[in-house]
């Protein structure tokens, strides 16, 4: 048994971190890849505690019976990212942005060097830290942890790697009914053991809620069946069609993964989960509505009881908000290609809407951003079920005082800011 392997099941204590991250890409959802020079030598650290339409009609103030009393999101009940999560009225509104920890941070940089993401992540210290740094140099509301949404599927062995310039990549993609005994129960305390050990580090440190996620059922699939990142995804369209009893064991299948990896990470101290299904977009809402909805909606029955906020994110997913929805988010994540006020519209006005400033605005010069940034909160109207974010994950090329601004400028001018 080798080091890594007896950490996972607790027979041997995790060294601290002194190495390099490294490099390949930035988790959660889909991965890119950098060309910038390797980092030099060890970089030596320590975790740093950061300074400190109408609402839903019955918003909940406490969370669910399966949380103790001593769990994190009961102590920052109050916080503006859980207040907006239930639909209240924060004393600002809330912001966080989706990779808002990674290649856009000169300090990310400065720790990591090639290899696979999946090795960081396997380090609870190291990817504590990273979890860390957006929130001091920014001002965040929330924190969200440093992982990726194939962590489970390697941690299974059903041979998953993120390849630098790639993205994932399946050693042997799935093809057949005999491919699903490749994917065995995901066991969180041996397998996921790592990750557990990240989100205990980090709820001791933290004074904002951390999100937890896993990617959804469809999403996950796509990569298992295509073999690696699609434009087109019509080797898992042609499976959804023509084996539609296949279809549904193998999203069965990984929608007991997402469950069980997001259960694991709020148990350990997340305040609220996303689920990640970052390309559900490729699809018509009448095979959203037939192969994936179902799915994400047991999703989400089986991890209510947790009494979290739970949110529901994907690119390109204008036509399919009302069953985002409806799948039992009590947040749905926007993207930049459509209003606030119509996904408002869209999803009934009953759940938090969060987002939705384009990724590549913030490239442009700040009183352009400032710009786009006040006309979300205008489209937002003053509806206090409101968390700003963008509309995809922070481009690397993002210049990191551009972030801090734009959450400086959502504190300041947000309506709950004003007392509006």
């Amino acid at each position: 048994m080798d080091s890594s392997t007896a950490y996972r099941r607790g027979d041997l204590p995790r060294p601290s971190p002194e190495g390099l991250i490294r490099s390949g890409d930035d988790p959660i959802g889909c991965t890119r890849t950098s060309t910038s020079a390797v980092g030099p030598g060890a970089v030596a650290f320590r975790v740093m505690t950061p300074g400190k339409s109408a609402a839903r009609s019955a918003p909940v103030r406490t969370t669910g019976s399966a949380l103790g009393p001593d769990h994190p999101s009961h102590r920052l009940v109050d916080s503006p990212y859980l207040r907006a999560c239930r639909g209240e009225r924060p004393s600002r509104v809330p912001v966080w942005f989706q990779r808002q920890a990674g290649r856009s941070l000169p300090e990310y940089r400065s720790l990591r060097r090639e290899g696979s993401i999946l090795d960081t992540i396997a380090d609870p210290e190291l990817s504590a830290e990273i979890t860390m740094q957006p929130v001091r140099r920014y001002g965040v509301d929330a924190a969200i942890l440093y992982s990726d949404i194939v962590v489970p599927l390697q941690a299974i062995g059903f041979g998953v790697d993120v390849v630098p310039g790639v993205g994932p990549v399946i050693d042997r993609p799935f093809e057949t009914e005999a491919d699903l005994d490749r994917l065995r129960p995901v066991e969180p305390d041996v397998d996921l053991a790592h990750v557990e050990a990240t989100v205990r580090i980090l709820v001791d440190e933290l004074d904002v809620p951390l999100i937890g996620f896993a990617g959804a059922p469809f999403t996950l699939a796509s990569y298992l069946v295509e073999g690696r990142p699609s434009r087109t995804y019509g080797r898992t369209k042609a499976l959804m069609l023509d084996n539609p009893g296949l279809w549904h064991r193998l999203m069965d299948r990984l929608a007991d993964l997402s469950v069980a990896s997001i259960r694991s990470q709020v148990l350990a101290g997340a305040s609220a989960l996303q689920l990640f299904d970052s390309w559900a977009g490729a699809l018509s809402p009448r095979d959203y509505a037939e192969f994936v909805l179902p799915h994400s909606r047991r999703i989400f029955n089986e991890l209510s009881p947790l009494g979290v906020p739970m949110a529901h994110f994907g690119v390109g997913t204008g036509e399919l908000l009302s069953m985002f929805a409806e799948a039992g988010a009590t947040v749905v994540g926007i993207d930049w290609r459509i209003p606030l006020d119509e996904a408002r519209r869209r999803t009934g006005g009953q759940v938090t809407l969060q987002g939705n400033l384009d990724p590549a605005v913030c490239l442009a010069s700040w009183p352009t951003v400032a710009r786009r940034v006040r006309r979300i909160l205008q489209d937002n109207d003053g509806h206090p079920g409101h968390v700003f974010n963008l509309g995809h994950g922070v481009l690397p090329e993002t210049d990191p005082d551009i972030l801090r601004r734009v959450v400086e400028l959502v504190h300041q001018e947000g309506p709950a800011s004003n007392g509006d």
